[in-house]
């Protein structure tokens, strides 16, 4: 139709129409249009004002090119026909398909009143079944409901006897001997304890009958449980491997259960405090003896303790530290019970009480005693060594009263001592074998005080004089070097330090008083100096030894006292000698005497006979003599005194001594001279200064 058109407007044949815009088609048929009004030039002015954009005309184009259709006049005058041609025939084709489709719909119909047909016989026979079955449907559903009902009350029968009620297996388990303790056990009976809780529950209904009962037979066999639990651990007691007292978890499970039934519970830590008590008195006679208490030979003990008895030291030490040892051991071996289950078995106890309230343990004030894990543990390990605390008093005692070495027995004092303190912080203070030490210790320090008493009252008895030089004598060395291995071993002691010096006070009385009370009497026997000298050699000794040591400082202060009240003897003693030998005691005694007044001076000169000149001419020889030789004489009198330092001090307050009374000599004959001098009775009077002329400078530069 394009292709046509083209033709009839002489449109170049080499294009095609669709390459035409609408503005050329204009211009083309301008002349045309021109001519009048024309049926084809209607028709195409309509064409023209179609827009070829139109989606109806794309479509209608797109379809003319897949016809393949060929640009020729026939097929632009068939054109038209031949398209409404083949709009007739696929119209034909429609409708010979509807015809197919109505003849299906047909056939469907047919169907469809059939099925309707059947549908309603069903409805009729089911209304039949319905009206002949609705009275058993009814009465099923009345059984369904019963059984529904049923169901849930064997659900809850079922619930209530798996709750309040325990198998047979289980109660056999629970109280049979025959059964041994294990984990099913622990879980059975948590459970039957769960169940007795749970009856409370039930006796708050209105009928308490089924609580009652339930509760009776539950109770019963609770303490069936307890009384199973008893024996078995009582068995496990006695078969426990007591030479390594580990307790397992079992047993200390057994033992927190158990403890909910106190007096059960004290049962069998009594029992195992027996066992262990007679295991451990029979290790330390192993111990000492290498042999068992049948004289069978133990290969595990090398060397028994009894071999070192010769050493009593050695032998007491060697107990002890067994002692200590095996009690360490004992206590970590049972600390994991009472301490790591200590809280639970608090707590189990607790609860015990209140089925036992005949039980009950009072304090007191009458409250009652909460359990205390740490004592509980140190009154059990004491009382595991009862036997071994015999065995010690009875040993250590015959050792103690048949030794007589002093500075031996002070060392048992001190090794019982170190012991019982390092107990009395592993146990108790309180406890049976701190309280055997402590009896031991007071059983050595009596025969070590018996022992210095006897040692003194033969010093006494034997006839004792002071040595040649006058030095401490031999048997205060002797007491001295016996305190000093006594101090040395309280020095080592575990005496508290703020009351070290007061503890040691007694030790001192016994040890150290009785000898020095001895030289003491020896000076007495002595002359003068001598007896001065003595006493101070021996109180010089006595210094020097507890010098040493840190805790005699009071007796120290009390020798230093007597140390310095015989310096000051002797230096009056070294002043005396001065004033004799240099041939001036009469004169300072004279001039003592003489009034300070010028006129009292003149009444009393005439009478003393010691200031006339001759006699003060007398004096002045006698003491250039003195002076030549004094110091050396002086310290002299003071050469058994075995501490120079103590010679030069006491010499030289005896020399200022005397050089201060020399000067008031000096000064009253410079006064006598004064006197005299202005005297007009006094005719010719030599001046005593002449005749006495030293003065106090040379004095003091000669003894010096």
């Amino acid at each position: 139709m394009a292709d046509g058109l083209s033709h009839e407007l002489r449109f170049p044949p080499q294009k095609d129409c669709r390459q035409f815009s609408t503005h050329e088609y204009s211009e083309n048929f301008t002349d045309v249009h021109s001519r009048g009004h024309h049926p084809l030039a209607s028709k195409v002015t309509s064409i023209l004002s179609t827009s070829y954009a139109d989606t109806d005309i794309k479509d209608a184009l797109e379809i003319l090119d897949k016809q393949g259709l060929e640009n020729t006049p026939v097929t632009r005058r068939q054109l038209r026909y031949d398209i409404q041609k083949e709009v007739i025939e696929s119209n034909g084709q429609i409708i010979e398909e509807f015809g197919h489709v109505a003849e299906q719909l047909k056939n469907i119909g047919v169907t469809i009143k059939s099925l309707n047909k059947e549908c309603n016989e069903l409805k009729n026979h089911i209304f039949t079944a319905y009206n002949e079955t609705s009275s058993v449907l009814e009465e099923a559903s009345v059984l369904l409901d019963q059984k529904n009902q049923v169901e849930v009350k064997e659900l809850l029968l079922r619930a209530f006897n798996d709750h309040f009620f325990i198998s047979d297996d289980d109660i056999s388990v629970l109280t049979s001997n025959a059964t041994t303790v294990n984990d099913e056990f622990f879980v059975i009976f948590s459970r039957a304890k769960k169940i007795q809780k749970d009856c409370e529950i039930l006796l708050g209904t209105e009928n308490q009958r089924l609580g009652l009962e339930i509760m009776e037979q539950i109770s019963k066999n609770i303490e069936n449980a307890f009384q199973k639990l008893y024996r078995w651990i009582q068995r496990e007691f006695r078969y426990l491997n007591l030479e390594n007292p580990q307790i397992t978890s079992s047993i200390r499970r057994a033992l927190r259960v158990l403890a909910e039934r106190p007096s059960l519970f004290q049962s069998s830590l009594d029992f195992f405090a027996d066992a262990r008590e007679s295991t451990l008195s029979d290790s330390f006679y192993s111990a000492l003896s290498g042999t068992s208490v049948t004289g069978e030979r133990d290969p595990s003990i090398v060397k028994p303790i009894e071999l070192a008895a010769h050493d009593p030291l050695r032998y007491v030490g060697d107990m002890l530290a067994w002692t200590h040892s095996t009690t360490v051991s004992e206590r970590e071996a049972l600390e994991v019970l009472f301490i790591s289950d200590g809280i639970e078995i608090a707590k189990s106890i607790q609860a015990g009480r209140q089925s036992e309230p005949w039980n009950q343990i009072y304090d007191d004030h009458g409250d009652g005693c909460k359990f205390d894990g740490i004592k509980a543990l140190n009154q059990l390990v004491d009382r595991d060594f009862n036997g071994v605390a015999r065995i010690l008093r009875q040993r250590i005692g015959q050792l103690i009263h048949s030794h007589e070495e002093t500075i031996i027995a002070y060392k048992i004092v001190n090794l019982l001592n170190f012991y019982r303190v390092t107990f009395s912080k592993l146990l108790d203070h309180s406890s049976a074998l701190v309280s055997s030490l402590s009896t031991l210790e007071e059983s050595a320090m009596g025969q070590f005080k018996i022992l210095i008493r006897d040692h003194v009252a033969n010093l006494q008895a034997d006839s004792q004089v002071a040595p040649a030089n006058f030095g401490a004598p031999e048997f205060l060395y002797d007491g001295l070097k016996q305190l000093t291995a006594i101090m040395k071993t309280y020095e080592t002691s575990f005496a508290p330090i703020e009351s070290r010096e007061v503890d040691f006070q007694p030790i001192l009385d016994d040890a150290f008083d009785p000898f020095m009370g001895r030289c003491e009497e020896l000076a007495k026997d002595l002359q003068v100096p001598i007896d001065s000298i003595f006493y101070t050699n021996c109180l010089l000794a006595a210094k020097k030894t507890l010098s040493l040591f840190d805790f005699t400082k009071q007796r120290l202060a009390m020798i230093q006292k007597k140390i310095d009240l015989n310096v000051t003897s002797l230096a009056e003693y070294q002043y005396s000698y001065l004033r004799n030998l240099s041939g001036l005691d009469s004169i300072l005694q004279d001039i003592s005497s003489i009034p300070e007044s010028e006129n009292d001076l003149r009444e009393v000169l005439p009478v003393l006979e010691s200031l006339k000149p001759n006699s003060i001419e007398k004096a002045s020889k006698t003491l250039d003599d003195f002076l030549t030789s004094a110091l050396i004489d002086a310290r002299e009198k003071l050469c058994f005194l075995q501490d120079s330092s103590l010679v030069r001090e006491i010499t030289e307050e005896a020399v200022e001594k005397f050089c201060v009374d020399f000067e008031q000599l000096e000064q009253k004959l410079v006064a006598i001279d004064e006197s005299v001098y202005y005297d007009t009775s006094v005719v010719n009077a030599k001046p005593l200064r002449t005749i006495f002329p030293r003065t106090t400078n040379e004095i003091r530069v000669l003894l010096s």
